[in-house]
């Protein structure tokens, strides 16, 4: 009606490009499923100890799924959540784990754990208690970098790196609405968000308090070697490589990624009168910042506090969200506007990595990796283990990364005269920083919803910013560890 009215009945439609590199990949994640999945059985992993890892169907067709799913997230052939729920769709349909299984872990704790951050990142936005942060910071973008990149590391000493994430996720936002009012992305909104993820995991790895996979790793460090790794001593030494990241980091996105504007023009005067038109603070941003903080600190104390232990994070940040609701801070078109993209992307990525682990998949991975090194020079078998770890942890969560590599590696160090020690930090250095994909934190995903950067994009800066962390880990295991007093070499060797 439309058409005919304004007098275009006839007139051809402009028909869109076919896109052809969308299909390559399409179909190039469908041929390598096929091709993993329908090949003749492959051989056994065997370790050091002569103790076979064998290859299932099942833990092959888990590989098929690892495949198609890593093309197309790298190069978004459809929406990331999509593909997600491809994961489970093919792990149903091809017999590879059963169909109640695979979509269980679509609801894991962990997921629901990042759903709960996602909401503090709104209720945040919503009440306006970012918009008071964001008009606090400085006017020189190369400082807002730094500023935002330090202040996210620090927060991760106390708390979870994914809802350091979703509380520093708004403040960016409100940051960058002064910077630019396109909905263009630009160079400094690629360099703030994927910053922001990138320096999440840096500092994840600098307290026990930063993430769960340190807790796992210790647990697994003294079951084989008999020792205790303490809450300080991780921290003593995972300080430095952390912070170390940082700076790199910051230097990385001002080179790569250097802001279209060395300053916001009148940021501090404009910022100053937009403070004072928020006036004081309102009922529900009260309310919301006591609800977060005591969330926040009931979690945190969960390590030191025994009483407080036997209660689940997820349980403790659900609440949190529930009470949003109570209160009235929140309401139901807030719950329809959550990205569900992004909820996906996690329960895939949880599903895949649950995945590898049921079926024997992973084990085998990792034994077929690291006997390539057990007879290589000390050196090279570590970062070897590192590089692993670094590899694994873009695809499935990071504790499982450490559960499947950390026993292993642990069990040929001895053989080599290495240290269990160099290995368990080297190893939990890696798994907490995943440059390379959306999946392999929540920090990554939660960065992406940005709209600034694609996933092909967040891979191919990552790749340097890999690079980067590997040569630091180099440092570290070469030279600074050594003379803070690591052990490296057992005393047996040489």
């Amino acid at each position: 009606m439309a058409q005919a009215k304004s007098g275009t009945v006839g007139l051809p439609t402009k028909k869109e490009p076919f896109d052809w590199k969308r299909a390559l990949f399409l179909v190039l994640g469908i041929v390598i499923f096929l091709v993993v999945y329908y090949a003749p059985p492959w051989p056994d992993a065997i370790d050091p100890l002569g103790k076979a890892f064998p290859l299932t169907r099942e833990a092959k067709g888990a590989l098929a799924v690892f495949g198609l799913a890593g093309t197309w997230w790298v190069f978004e052939v459809m929406p990331i959540g999509v593909t997600s729920l491809m994961i489970g769709v093919l792990q149903a349909l091809f017999l590879i784990r059963p169909a109640k299984v695979a979509f269980k872990d679509f609801m894991d704790p962990s997921v629901l754990f990042i759903f709960g951050s996602v909401v503090i990142g709104m209720v945040f936005t919503k009440t306006g208690l970012t918009k008071r942060a964001a008009y606090k910071m400085l006017e020189r973008t190369s400082m807002i970098y730094l500023g935002t990149m330090v202040l996210t590391v620090v927060l991760t000493h106390i708390m979870a790196h994914t809802a350091v994430a979703a509380t520093m996720f708004p403040l960016l936002m409100a940051i960058y609405s002064m910077y630019s009012d396109e909905e263009t992305p630009t160079k400094f909104g690629k360099g703030l968000f994927m910053g922001l993820a990138y320096v999440a995991g840096a500092g994840s790895i600098i307290t026990l308090l930063g993430a769960a996979r340190g807790a796992v790793a210790i647990g697994f460090f003294k079951d084989i070697m008999g020792k205790e790794i303490t809450f300080f001593e991780l921290t003593k030494f995972m300080a430095p490589l952390g912070w170390l990241m940082t700076f790199l980091l910051w230097g990385f996105f001002m080179v790569f990624l250097k802001p279209e504007k060395a300053r916001i023009p009148g940021l501090k005067e404009k910022a100053k009168a937009m403070y004072k038109d928020l006036g004081s603070m309102s009922k529900n941003e009260v309310l919301t910042l006591t609800i977060v903080v005591t969330t926040i600190l009931i979690i945190s104390l969960r390590s030191f506090v025994p009483a407080l232990k036997v209660l689940d994070k997820t349980g403790l940040l659900l609440l949190s969200t529930v009470l949003f609701f109570v209160f009235r801070i929140l309401d139901i078109t807030d719950l329809e506007a959550i990205p569900w993209n992004i909820i996906l992307l996690f329960s895939g990525a949880m599903s895949i990595g649950f995945c590898l682990w049921d079926t024997g998949a992973a084990s085998w991975l990792a034994v077929n990796w690291l006997i390539l090194f057990q007879k290589a020079n000390w050196f090279i078998f570590v970062l070897g283990i590192a590089f692993f770890v670094l590899v694994m942890t873009n695809f499935i969560m990071n504790v499982a990364a450490i559960a499947i590599s950390l026993p292993v590696a642990l069990v040929i160090a001895p053989y080599l005269g290495v240290a269990g020690e160099v290995v368990f930090f080297a190893s939990l250095a890696t798994a907490g920083m995943p440059f390379l994909l959306l999946v392999g934190a929540a920090p990554n995903a939660i960065a992406y919803n940005s709209g600034q950067f694609t996933a092909g994009e967040f891979f191919k800066y990552g790749i340097v910013a890999s690079i980067m962390l590997m040569l630091a880990l180099a440092l570290m295991v070469a030279v600074i560890w050594p003379l803070m007093g690591m052990p490296i070499t057992l005393p047996t060797a040489g």
